[in-house]
């Protein structure tokens, strides 16, 4: 088992918020936590703005980001960095991949996908149901010819990249070391069809990109780390130490999301809440009624 993970260098953590809503407590929960880690080893806090998904990323949001960190009390080190500004890194990644035959097009659609899943159901995965590799097997001269003329997205052949690079890992420092197995999330979407690049494969260039140590993280991404790992493999790049972290969780036991519109930073900002002492209740676990931490 292969891990290039001895870290002999500086601390560099980063925190790393898409702007395609208002940040909530958990997201303040995770930015202290990073802030934390990289402070208490004298090292860096880099702030790196998700917003790859461009339909849906505001200015606005990014000004809220920026007021949100400040208000808790949380600094970070340099200029924030965009993802956005970092498009042809990733479309060059995913021309090496597919000179790699590791990619392969996928011309499901939403609805089909739906389809398949009434009628013989889909494997449950980490992060739901698993693709079935409906596309994986296509003839060549199809493809060729849907390619032309179909919308499509590029999918990571799991099965394949896991063949040709073997066994890997990586180390955790809450939950020890672990054997990478890439094959609980699929073939996971590396390129979508509507947006340049999934998260996937930015975060995992963009780590190595930046010279991440460490990554710190809710533990709702492990899962994504098996895949992360591979990617690391596949395109020999550095490979991190990981911290992933218990996130806070809802009165049913579900994480705060946007999504779920669970209360913003930006509301309590406004309303003259202290940010810091908001800050300091969640570096003490002390939640509203009704949040909890997670037990991983």
């Amino acid at each position: 088992m292969t891990s290039r993970g001895d870290i002999g260098q500086d601390v560099v953590v980063r925190f790393a918020p898409s702007p395609n809503g208002l940040l909530h407590l958990g997201h303040a929960y995770a930015a202290c936590v990073a802030h934390d880690y990289a402070r208490e080893r004298g090292g860096k806090l880099l702030l790196r703005i998700e917003d790859i998904d461009i339909g849906r990323s505001k200015p606005e949001f990014i000004d809220a980001i920026f007021a949100d960190l400040r208000w808790l009390g949380l600094d970070w080190d340099g200029d924030a960095v965009f993802q956005s500004q970092r498009l042809q890194s990733y479309a060059n990644a995913a021309k090496q991949l597919k000179k790699k035959g590791v990619l392969y097009p996928c011309f499901c659609t939403r609805s089909s996908m739906r389809a398949i899943q009434e009628e013989e159901g889909l494997e449950e995965g980490p992060d739901g149901p698993i693709y079935p590799g409906t596309c994986r097997g296509l003839d060549k001269g199809e493809v060729a010819e849907r390619l032309k003329r179909e919308p499509h997205s590029w999918r990571l052949d799991v099965k394949k990249a896991t063949d040709l690079i073997g066994d890997i890992g990586w180390h955790d420092e809450r939950h020890g070391d672990q054997i990478a197995d890439p094959a609980v999330l699929g073939d996971v979407v590396l390129i979508p069809k509507d947006t340049p690049v999934s998260y996937h494969l930015a975060v995992t260039l963009d780590d190595a990109r930046d010279g991440i140590t460490h990554v710190v993280r809710g533990e709702d991404l492990f899962a994504s780390t098996h895949i992360h790992r591979l990617l690391q493999a596949l395109m020999d790049l550095s490979v991190p130490r990981y911290v992933h972290h218990p996130v806070l969780l809802d009165e049913t036991r579900v994480k705060l999301s946007k999504s779920l519109d669970s209360a913003s930073l930006a509301v309590l900002r406004e309303a003259g809440t202290d940010g810091y002492m908001i800050a300091d209740k969640l570096r003490k676990n002390i939640f509203p009624v009704g949040i909890t931490l997670s037990k991983g």
